[in-house]
């Protein structure tokens, strides 16, 4: 849930559900069924809710839980208000878990630095005159767990090309 610390924006936030009836905030196109909500309220509302959400799946939570950490971020929720997301989370919460699933498996990290240099390889343990050009790469990638890792490797000049 968005953190108890912003309670005074939650409270803001709660302020604009409630000013909506339990039918209209069921209703997924707001425009049609006449409501004017203005643009930066309506913006908070759908942020609150994703973020919402997307915590409640992250945190594995039932609609119950749902419904306890709402009340507990404000005092301000109607029952009505409640129960829809109650029951939205109910009927959609699997595929909002399913989704966070793919987005987690599908993550890869973050290039951040990159140093390459030219060089040239005058031997090996197996030819004493190699007289071959090689770049070396190091790459630093900040994982999804937010840990820096390095990767260094060797390429010939037909390889890097």
């Amino acid at each position: 849930m968005p953190a108890l610390e912003e309670s005074q924006g939650v409270n803001k936030v709660v302020d604009s559900i409630c000013k909506l009836s339990p039918d209209l905030l069921a209703e997924t196109e707001f425009q049609r069924t006449g409501v004017r909500c203005d643009h930066e309220a309506l913006q908070n509302i759908i942020r609150f809710l994703l973020l919402t959400f997307r915590s409640a799946g992250k945190s594995n939570l039932s609609g119950d839980d749902l419904v306890k950490r709402l009340e507990e971020g404000s005092s301000k929720w109607p029952k009505a208000s409640l129960q829809v997301l109650h029951r939205l989370w109910s009927e959609h919460s699997a595929s909002v878990r399913a989704q966070q699933e793919v987005e987690s498996a599908l993550s890869i990290g973050q290039l951040v630095d990159m140093q390459w240099k030219l060089g040239m390889a005058v031997s090996s343990d197996t030819c004493r005159s190699l007289n071959s050009p090689y770049v070396s790469l190091l790459l630093k990638i900040v994982e999804p767990s937010g840990q820096i890792c390095q990767k260094s490797f060797e390429m010939t000049i037909p390889q890097f090309q």
